[in-house]
């Protein structure tokens, strides 16, 4: 009865559980480090980042929009999933204290000034994957078996 009630038998499947994480997370940011580098560009997310007092803010803009685009590639394929997740987790660290903490927790779109809320998700989905690293299905698993 015990293992009914606790879907023990769902554990046999349990080294597959960071692959959903992975997928959701590395699409996240390819599609917000895709949408910096081709829709806003470099120019108008440095201009964003001096508004915000990121400094040097074409540097940081090139950083962030890489780290983004390359680390959800990253992630989503597996590879070097600590480092990427590592580097996610710090950019959305920052991402929360310099841009969306003043708005509060809430995504609120009404007034167009978003919380929290999103960026506090992505950063302990990445912690998550820093700790258990790209799993079963994943690059980094095929290059370390040696």
């Amino acid at each position: 009865m015990r293992g009914i009630l606790f879907l023990n038998n769902v554990n046999k499947y349990s080294q597959f559980a960071v692959l959903p994480l992975r997928v959701a997370l590395g699409v996240v940011f390819i599609a917000h480090g895709g949408q910096k580098l081709f829709v806003y560009g470099i120019e108008g997310v440095a201009g964003l980042f001096s508004q915000l007092g990121i400094y040097p803010p074409y540097f940081w803009a090139v950083v962030v929009t890489l780290v983004e685009f390359l680390g959800g590639i990253a992630v989503l394929t597996g590879f070097l999933t600590r480092w990427a997740s590592l580097l996610l987790a710090i950019n959305m660290l920052v991402a929360m204290v310099k841009v969306h903490l003043p708005n509060g927790f809430f995504l609120d779109f009404q007034d167009g000034k978003h919380g929290i809320e999103f960026t506090f998700t992505l950063l302990l989905l990445s912690i998550s994957l820093f700790i258990s690293g790209g799993g079963m299905l994943s690059i980094d698993k095929y290059l370390n078996k040696g």
